[in-house]
């Protein structure tokens, strides 16, 4: 199979780091090894904040958020996004989608609710972890 660019949302990179078993971990497991997953600097941003948040204290060690984080800087595709246009009520889902558009991710994956709801935009695939788990399965 052709390597495939892939932008994924942060609560599933979070969803990941929380648990080994499920569905999001497969999924970035399956992007590391195969794909591209694609980072600007505010999409890294935002789940370095996040991730940081006592609320996950837990669930993640210390020591496995700045390892996730290294993993990610390390092998992402980077991509100079700049400001995004608007696309949707959220304005950090914006940023999702601008760097799915500029890099021409082959999917954006995300369990987000209002993005599905985004505007139809050529070129650009929103799918959830299992329809991204389906079709890189393919």
């Amino acid at each position: 199979m052709t390597s495939l660019k892939l932008v994924i949302d942060t609560n599933i990179l979070i969803n990941d780091a929380m648990s080994a078993q499920g569905a999001p971990a497969k999924l970035v497991r399956l992007a590391l090894a195969q794909h591209r997953l694609v980072f600007s600097q505010a999409t890294l941003s935002e789940l370095r904040t996040r991730i940081y948040r006592p609320t996950f204290d837990r669930y993640i060690s210390l020591e496995s958020r700045e390892s996730l984080l290294h993993d990610f800087n390390a092998s992402a595709l980077w991509v100079d996004v700049g400001e995004p246009a608007v696309y949707c009520q959220d304005r950090d889902d914006d940023h999702f989608i601008e760097l799915a558009l500029k890099a021409q991710a082959h999917y954006l994956v995300s369990g987000d609710k209002d993005l599905p709801e985004a505007p139809l935009l050529a070129g650009l695939r929103i799918v959830s972890v299992h329809q991204a788990l389906d079709a890189l399965s393919h």
